[in-house]
């Protein structure tokens, strides 16, 4: 018997709310406008932090898979930040001693537990000929020895490397990327013909496997030549060189990094308790920085969309206040035929939380499109924030429960013969 009382009670209370979730859809239909225009604070708050939020895990995910800048058990060191973020910011590494190569040979001849110890630098802007084809001048050198394109998770797919022998002699060499390839030899095998760099003549030894892109730039648009030929063309007293290294294996990564760390600090004589004045960077420090950058626009974002959340759910009171004011002779009528306390406020409230919700899923939807742009301008894969798509419904649910609250209540606590009298 009990089962059965159950039963009808709770056949009662769904359509108690099919009921009042219909007549709270009436309203909203029958005032169109008023509903956009308390739906529209929703919808913007839900779509500036699903927007925001969708975007940052876009590229999260983008860097996560493809950030391997460095091989594996490889970290470098370099006397910038791999990220500073404004002129103040690199004005603050400018004073800083430069890395020369005689402090990465001296490192070399010192450190025992690393694998390999490469050196190398960078310099971008360069245009690169052969016969009467020529580059756009976007080419990057990568300067360095025989280990410096495998530290930088590069390999040769035909002919060779540069070599010991090659920085010894200060030989005329380089090895090309695939973008460089196929602009200047489209038809034709690379290997053996010689390029021509800013007046000098290179012989192309080899060309590298293809590394894709990154944030939407070519990993393959680049030439590498000899660090000591690099030097004796471009190298000033302005030039600091970046050193990797390549630990023996994931146990001994660490340690392999305080040992360079350390004799680095004595060849630079850095006092005991002063911070290192070079940067130690890795596939995983990059991520951490990026991390703590997104993690800053995150809070204010979602701190921003709060307060417009805050703002529509005020929106929503008003209007459900409005409401209650015109619809009292209504409120009375269904009084009269036996509706209670409970179901007015029901019916109220499912309107609040239908508006919020309604704009929600619309924020929502508009969020993930917006954010997803990033995934278009950058030739990435798009993601859909499942957790953030259900933590804004959720905060929705509860601005329409918070804010709706209040007008339901006022609207049941009406007493029906003044209702009824109400004009």
């Amino acid at each position: 018997m009990s089962k059965i009382n159950q039963k009808r009670r709770f056949r009662l209370v769904i359509q108690e709310l099919n009921e009042s979730l219909k007549m709270a859809l009436e309203a909203i239909r029958d005032n169109k406008l008023r509903s956009t225009l308390t739906l529209l604070g929703i919808v913007i708050g839900v779509f500036s932090v699903i927007g925001v939020m969708t975007a940052i895990r876009t590229l999260e995910s983008s860097l996560e898979k493809g950030l391997n800048i460095f091989g594996s058990n490889t970290f470098g060191i370099q006397k910038y930040p791999a990220i500073s973020l404004g002129w103040h910011s690199r004005m603050k590494y400018h004073n800083r001693k430069n890395i020369t190569l005689d402090q990465f040979e001296k490192v070399k001849e010192r450190a025992q537990k690393p694998k390999t110890v490469s050196v190398g630098d960078d310099k971008w802007g360069m245009t690169v000929k052969y016969d009467d084809r020529r580059t756009k001048g976007n080419v990057v050198i990568h300067a360095g020895d025989e280990w410096t394109l495998k530290n930088f998770n590069m390999f040769i797919a035909d002919g060779r490397n540069v070599t010991h022998e090659d920085n010894q002699f200060y030989r005329k060499v380089c090895v090309l990327g695939m973008d460089v390839v196929d602009l200047l030899f489209p038809f034709e095998d690379p290997l053996g013909k010689v390029v021509e760099m800013d007046g000098q003549k290179y012989l192309v030894i080899g060309i590298t496997e293809r590394s894709g892109q990154m944030f939407g730039e070519s990993r393959d648009n680049f030439i590498t030549i000899p660090i000591s030929t690099y030097l004796n063309k471009y190298g000033s007293s302005w030039t600091s060189l970046d050193i990797t290294v390549e630990a023996l294996s994931a146990e001994l990564y660490e340690e392999t990094m305080d040992e360079v760390v350390g004799i680095l600090r004595t060849i630079r004589k850095l006092p005991p308790g002063e911070d290192n004045d070079f940067e130690v960077v890795s596939n995983q420090t990059l991520l951490n920085t990026i991390g703590s950058f997104t993690g800053g626009v995150k809070i204010f974002a979602f701190v921003i969309s709060i307060i417009a959340l805050v703002v529509a759910g005020i929106g929503i009171m008003n209007i459900m206040l409005v409401s209650v004011t015109e619809r009292i002779k209504e409120i009375g009528i269904r009084k009269a035929v036996g509706a209670t306390r409970k179901n007015i406020l029901v019916q109220f409230l499912m309107e609040a939380v239908f508006l919020s919700e309604f704009g929600g899923i619309i924020g929502v939807a508009l969020g993930i499109a917006g954010g997803n742009v990033v995934a278009v301008v950058f030739d990435i894969p798009a993601v859909i924030p499942i957790d953030w798509a259900i933590y804004g419904l959720l905060v929705c649910s509860l601005i329409g429960i918070g804010f709706g609250s209040y007008p339901a209540y006022r609207a049941a606590k009406l007493d029906p013969i003044e209702s009824l009298r109400h004009e």
